[in-house]
């Protein structure tokens, strides 16, 4: 037999990798139902942050801090029932999950649309969060499950990270141009048409996954997770307000850190624990929520002092401030296209470098941005943490979710989207950051300029860890083999075509 030379087999290689990758329609339906469900609880929380103030006048609540219980009632049961709801999606059946969360998302969307009360708002939107718990695992592992490990699953991964940053973007711009025209209820409506489209979509394309888990639920473990879990996203949410040595901040970080070591106690004893520890050990998912949390919490966390740059030091508005992230949405669409060919062609270790290398450079050049004007270089540098970024999340979830039993991916889904809400370590630490850097130039210059001195600390800072990350996931990501087996699964499948 003759053996074709190594161009052409690179040549064919390309060719099947690019054959393996397409979806079809039906594929494209499942895809498009699934990140549509990830799209809409991406928007919900920047379009409602947006619609704050005018939610505050509108319903009478009493301060600020009682207002901002708008988003965090929706934030903390997410972060609190994830992995609860992973592994329910396991033995219960994922598609079913997800329907009901879906459903329950959609009822209370409407129900905030309409609520005539502070009160009430506050528990349709907790209602949302519990739902949007319940998603988020489950449409990843439907995902894992219709799109087989490889080039397709890749791309279909790196299509719901592109929407899901998209989402982000898409609710900041909304978000302004609805209040300003309409009022804060359609931010809720827009969600619940949204919700009823995705309702009807996987009732007709979605197939539940095979195979289900008939274990007994853990159910000390679940109080345990999602205890410590809601203290850990409460204490970091509620910190920087309440002080971070204040005694109710220690004291919940505190009960936080016991929860979730006694969860972890219990797990290693229990038969069939809530997160199997054998997943915990396993170094692909270990390092790769590591990666989430770094480039999740270093990117959320300069998003945030971007919209503070652009708002109180440019004196953007709202809609202005919502159009400003317009780069960083459109990279992330880019780098969700691109990122299933980088990683299909080298790896997912070499896309985490690269991603978090970008991301770090687009960040730490935020410290040039000026007082006045700057325009372009904001959008260049907001595009570049975003390209960086959301290349990062689609490799870090592929590494999570790669080489699992069918049984694990759910819990697995859930781990995967926990680095979203932890990430808020970053974004805690990097608000610190410019406040002690702003107070320490406050009495020596002008308001601005200190602002601004302490959003370049802290963009350097956060430039400086994601690049730290990179070089961690290069060498201890390489450690345990992680990608080889991506970077070389084209060619093992051509040159196993051509021996055939």
């Amino acid at each position: 037999m003759v053996v074709p030379p190594r161009s052409t087999l690179m040549g064919m290689t390309t060719e099947i990798a690019k054959s393996a990758a397409r979806l079809g329609t039906r594929g494209w339906l499942i895809l498009i139902t699934l990140c549509g469900a990830t799209f809409m609880t991406g928007l919900d929380y920047s379009i409602i942050t947006v619609a704050l103030p005018e939610i505050g006048r509108d319903l009478g609540f009493s301060s600020a801090s009682a207002l901002q219980w708008v988003a965090t009632a929706c934030l903390l049961p997410t972060a609190a029932l994830m992995p609860l709801f992973g592994r329910a999606s396991d033995m219960l059946g994922r598609r079913r999950l997800f329907m009901a969360g879906v459903a329950g998302f959609t009822l209370m969307s409407l129900a905030a649309a309409l609520a005539p009360s502070p009160a009430l708002l506050v528990a349709a939107r907790a209602g949302q969060g519990v739902a949007a718990a319940m998603i988020g695992p489950t449409a990843l592992a439907l995902m894992t499950a219709a799109f087989p490990e490889g080039p397709q699953r890749t791309r279909a991964l790196g299509v719901n990270g592109a929407l899901l940053s998209l989402g982000f973007v898409i609710g900041t711009i909304g978000g302004g141009l609805i209040t300003s025209g309409l009022n804060w209820r359609w931010t809720m409506l827009i969600l619940f048409a949204i919700g009823s489209l995705v309702m009807l979509a996987a009732a007709t394309v979605v197939r539940e996954a095979a195979g289900r888990n008939r274990t007994r639920l853990d159910v000390p473990g679940a109080i345990l997770a999602s205890a410590g879990l809601f203290a850990l996203v409460y204490g970091i949410s509620t910190g920087g307000d309440a002080g971070w040595g204040s005694t109710p901040t220690v004291a919940t970080l505190l009960a936080a850190v016991v929860l979730l070591g006694s969860f972890l106690a219990v797990e290693a004893r229990h038969a069939a624990p809530l997160v199997p520890l054998r997943l915990l050990r396993r170094p692909t998912v270990t390092w790769g929520m590591t990666i989430g949390l770094v480039t999740f919490g270093m990117c959320g966390g300069a998003t945030l002092l971007l919209s503070i740059h652009m708002q109180d030091v440019l004196g953007y508005t709202p809609l202005q401030t919502g159009l400003g992230f317009l780069g960083e949405g459109v990279a992330a669409l880019v780098a969700g296209t691109l990122a299933a060919r980088l990683i299909n062609a080298r790896g997912t270790v070499a896309a985490i470098v690269t991603g978090l290398t970008v991301q770090a450079a687009g960040t730490a050049a935020m410290a040039a941005l000026p007082v006045h004007g700057g325009l372009v270089l904001l959008l260049a540098t907001s595009a570049t943490m975003g390209f960086g970024h959301v290349l990062t999340v689609v490799a870090a979830i592929t590494t999570i979710t790669s080489g699992l039993e069918e049984r694990d991916q759910g819990v697995a889904g859930s781990l995967a989207q926990m680095p979203t809400f932890v990430g808020a370590i970053g974004v805690a630490g990097l608000t610190a950051i410019a406040a002690a850097r702003t107070e320490a130039l406050a009495p020596s210059t002008t308001k601005a300029l200190a602002t601004q001195g302490g959003l370049h600390a802290a963009f350097l800072t956060a430039g400086a860890v994601a690049l730290l990350g990179a070089a961690a996931g290069a060498v201890l990501l390489r450690r345990t083999g992680t990608g080889r087996a991506a970077a070389h699964a084209a060619e093992e499948t051509a040159e196993h075509c051509m021996a055939a």
